[in-house]
């Protein structure tokens, strides 16, 4: 999303990133990450289980998709890192309009499941 981010300025879309991990990690994330945007630190996970993020299956948490795209970031030079903290979570994307009416809701299967760019764009787009 990051590679995104004038157009996520000019539609007005105001990114929020939401971690559960603890504060020492959460800045971790950020520093080697190069993240611009607010990072809020759910430590209790109240907003995941409210939009239905709850813990995943082994299978979609370590399946092909997931070694797919360490492949990819492997093939960019950049090696995972280990995270320490629960790999199980599910997340996802919830895009919600000025008048608090969410308009995107995705649950992930899995770390590599998120909706594409173009989805987040185009929903913005239709409200």
């Amino acid at each position: 999303m990051q590679q995104h981010e004038q157009t996520l300025a000019d539609l007005a879309i105001r990114v929020v990133v939401v971690t559960f991990e603890a504060t020492p990690l959460a800045r971790a994330y950020v520093e080697e990450t190069n993240v611009r945007w607010p990072v809020l630190v759910d430590h209790g996970r109240v907003l995941y289980r409210g939009y239905g993020m709850h813990e995943g299956r082994l299978r979609d948490i370590w399946g092909v998709r997931t070694w797919l795209v360490y492949a990819k970031e492997i093939a960019r030079g950049r090696l995972p890192r280990y995270s320490g903290g629960d790999t199980r979570q599910l997340g996802g994307d919830v895009l919600i309009d000025p008048a608090g009416i969410v308009r995107l809701h995705y649950v992930g299967r899995g770390p590599a499941d998120r909706p594409s760019i173009t989805t987040i764009l185009e929903t913005r787009r239709q409200h």
